[in-house]
């Protein structure tokens, strides 16, 4: 066998493993969603969710739709502990609200570029580069939520506040917004949209965008802005988070201060 052979014919062995276990894993995860379409919902993972600020406000048909939702993302997404051991409770929390924010979606939706979901004990810290005027300068923070394409990292102690007690935060809708706003391939504040809704969407948010920055600049937030908050105005990726969460979180407020916003907002999180 010559070497150009050789190779060749290593290579398509190596595709046909690659493609067996492409074929092993969807069989494999098919079974397991038709597994999940007819288990019951535990008992115990409802009464988690019922000490939410939001489960108990949906109606009967929306809560068997999420709970759908929830037992899919609980076993198809892989969960890690950093400090501490994941427990049920965890998973069921997270899962409801990142399944919550998209309950509007077809049944099958599961975040797909979603590799896995990281919890810490406590707030963990990382290091932040900020550029200004031409500046740039570096400092450690200590954040609740961070997220990539694939991953999203959370701390349960602020999960666990912002879930059971009414607070205008929610770091799992924070961090699951900017999955959303990734599924176009960019974290600019512009989510994935039909083409008809992204002129206005872009141009509403950009406005509103640039006068909270030039109020944070300023020093003189009003108390529009101050719903918001001067995290908001970091960017257009972090303005779409922060106001994602104050739709769920402080709908009323919402509506009152930023109406065309949450016209926008209503459609697209339904």
């Amino acid at each position: 066998m010559t070497y150009p052979l050789a190779l060749l014919s290593i290579f398509f062995l190596l595709f046909v493993l690659w493609a067996f276990i492409v074929y092993v894993r969807a069989r494999r995860r098919n079974r397991l969603l038709e597994t999940l379409r007819t288990m019951p919902f535990p008992q115990e993972w409802r009464r988690y969710l019922e000490w939410t600020v939001h489960y108990p406000h949906l109606e009967e048909d929306q809560r068997r739709s999420i709970e759908r939702a929830v037992l899919r993302f609980v076993y198809t997404k892989p969960f890690s502990g950093v400090g501490l051991e994941v427990t049920e409770e965890m998973k069921v929390v997270i899962a409801f609200y990142a399944c919550m924010i998209v309950r509007h979606r077809p049944e099958s939706y599961d975040y797909p570029t979603l590799g896995g979901i990281i919890i810490y004990a406590d707030g963990f810290l990382v290091d932040e580069y900020h550029e200004h005027g031409g500046i740039v300068s570096e400092q450690r923070a200590v954040l609740d939520g961070q997220s990539s394409h694939d991953t999203v990292v959370l701390a349960w102690p602020d999960v666990e506040a912002e879930a059971y007690h009414p607070s205008e935060y929610n770091v799992v809708i924070h961090e699951f917004a900017h999955l959303l706003d990734f599924e176009d391939g960019l974290t600019d504040g512009v989510p994935l949209l039909p083409r008809e809704s992204a002129p206005k969407w872009e141009h509403v948010m950009a406005r509103e965008f640039k006068h909270l920055a030039a109020a944070a600049d300023h020093g003189h937030l009003s108390e529009k802005h101050q719903l918001l908050g001067t995290y908001a105005a970091t960017d257009m990726a972090e303005f779409f988070a922060v106001a994602s969460e104050r739709y769920f979180m402080q709908p009323d407020a919402f509506e009152q201060h930023y109406p065309e916003l949450y016209s926008l907002f209503s459609a697209y999180y339904g």
